[in-house]
């Protein structure tokens, strides 16, 4: 079905940029700009699931060039239900930022280059031509970077070196996969790939080719061994752009990884072992590397790590069940984690610090926030009936199945270091006594009310929306059952966005 609603979520954040470019000094326009854009941009992403939820999947021709000849937009439940993930987390990072960052940085041109990313996220999620993907995930890279190095701090510079390097070292294997792609097919059209790359005999070439795609969208996942760049550098940016980063940014190589690997490259015995050695290594080293950090944001940024670990055994075992623990996952996690480093921000602004051995008495300064924030927490251990426990089950479930031992071993050892660390956070920020030193002294400052109210409550909006996915699973478990059926079977996909002519 052709619906011009598609590319809604797209212009909402294109023109929210293009508006605040217009006050670049009035950064309190800027703030109303950014709160309004992104409510209005949730509402769209609300309306455009609800359209694809109960109506198909939708499809537009961009200047009404038919497929697979022009760029097409295509809104799948995929799609569509990341697009409003998506917009959830934008709506609470940008009411976070309208009080949690400077007016300094705001100067920088924060909020236009945030909107920019959040259109670059859109985009990726919603195009259906390979090549148009690795432009939006260019538009991701640039604004990206510029967030990370806002302020000029010493450690940003440092830590966008790295975050800049080896993202362009991924899109470089990116591009070079596409070329080669194209070159022995002659198409960019994903859906037209699809039927094409069952027509090329030489079956070697397709299996390098797809190897360059796991390198590049590996990358962009922080998977083993190309995971480095992210403990490294998502701690050093403002707790508003960790949380983007944290929430959204790793999630775009996992929703690569589910759509080219469901349409292009099925996976074969191969490529299913190796990914799921990458799985298995992804979450050991992240488990282990958080085991040692005493610093809340260099903690959740392993715990990235080792989380992205269990999503991409999902998509290694490559089964109905193993997608839809997967996807469940994907759901998750970007809540979760956009949620943890907001939370890490207003840690930072009631103490002043991140550091945990500097931190202490949360609980009885603010015991209502920390209930808040430790409802969060059960959620990223999975303690049931919360959020993270479900997809473990249908992921557990498939590994016993396939006998995929060392990843059940894995899962559980990364579980259980997730439980162990957050627990040891826990009682280090909220439950031992605060420092009493004399040069911890003026890290006790107190907020005034109405910032604590506007920073807690972007973290309450995303607990809620948490708590609604574990507590309303049924309904979760529903849309990504229809999510594994169309990625297990892309002919509908196919057919939606070709019509006949895949004859």
């Amino acid at each position: 079905m052709i619906d011009n609603h598609i590319l809604a979520p797209i212009f909402v954040q294109l023109f929210t940029a293009i508006v605040q470019l217009m006050f670049w000094r009035k950064t309190l326009t800027q703030r109303y700009l950014s709160v309004g854009g992104s409510l209005i941009g949730l509402m769209v992403a609300i309306r455009l699931f609800n359209r694809v939820y109960e109506g198909g999947i939708l499809t537009l021709n961009a200047a009404n060039w038919d497929a697979p000849f022009g760029i097409v937009f295509v809104a799948d439940l995929l799609s569509v239900t990341l697009v409003l993930l998506t917009s959830i987390a934008c709506f609470a990072v940008s009411i976070f930022s309208s009080i949690g960052l400077s007016r300094q940085r705001m100067l920088y041109g924060y909020f236009p280059i945030f909107h920019f990313l959040i259109m670059g996220l859109h985009g990726a999620f919603l195009t259906g031509d390979i090549f148009n993907l690795y432009v939006y995930f260019e538009v991701i890279i640039i604004s990206s970077f510029v967030l990370m190095t806002l302020g000029g701090r010493k450690a940003q510079l440092e830590g966008a070196v790295k975050y800049m390097a080896m993202n362009i070292l991924a899109s470089m294997f990116f591009l070079t996969g596409i070329g080669i792609l194209y070159g022995i097919t002659g198409s960019l059209n994903m859906a037209d790939l699809s039927i094409r790359i069952q027509e090329v005999q030489n079956k070697t070439l397709i299996g390098i080719t797809s190897c360059f795609f796991i390198i590049g969208f590996g990358i962009k996942s922080a998977v083993f061994p190309l995971y480095y760049w992210l403990p490294s550098s998502y701690h050093t940016p403002p707790s508003a752009v960790a949380a983007t980063f944290g929430g959204l940014l790793t999630k775009v190589g996992i929703y690569a990884m589910l759509r080219i690997f469901s349409l292009i490259f099925i996976p074969d015995d191969f490529t299913r072992t190796l990914l799921m050695v990458i799985a298995v290594l992804t979450i050991l080293t992240g488990a282990f590397g958080a085991l040692i950090k005493t610093n809340i944001r260099r903690l959740f940024s392993y715990l990235i790590v080792c989380h992205i670990g269990f999503m991409m055994g999902g998509i290694a075992m490559f089964s109905k069940v193993a997608l839809m623990g997967a996807v469940f996952y994907l759901i998750h996690d970007i809540m979760v984690k956009t949620n943890m480093f907001l939370i890490a921000g207003l840690i930072r602004q009631l103490r002043g610090t991140m550091d945990m051995n500097k931190l202490g008495g949360l609980y009885g300064d603010y015991p209502k926030i920390s209930l808040l924030i430790a409802l969060v927490l059960f959620s990223l251990v999975g303690i049931p009936p919360l959020s993270g426990f479900w997809p473990k089950v249908f992921l557990f479930q498939e590994a016993f199945s396939q006998h995929q031992y060392f990843y059940i071993a894995a899962l559980i050892i990364g579980s259980f270091v997730t439980l162990y660390v957050i627990a040891k956070m826990w009682s280090e920020v909220f439950w031992k006594n605060p420092p009493a030193s004399r040069e911890m002294e003026n890290l006790f400052a107190p907020m005034l009310p109405y910032k604590k109210i506007l920073m807690v409550l972007p973290i309450a909006l995303m607990a809620f929306a948490t708590l609604y996915i574990g507590l309303n699973a049924e309904a979760i478990i529903k849309v990504t059952d229809i999510i594994s059926t169309q990625l297990m079977d892309p002919s509908a996909y196919i057919d939606a966005v070709l019509g006949n002519k895949t004859d």
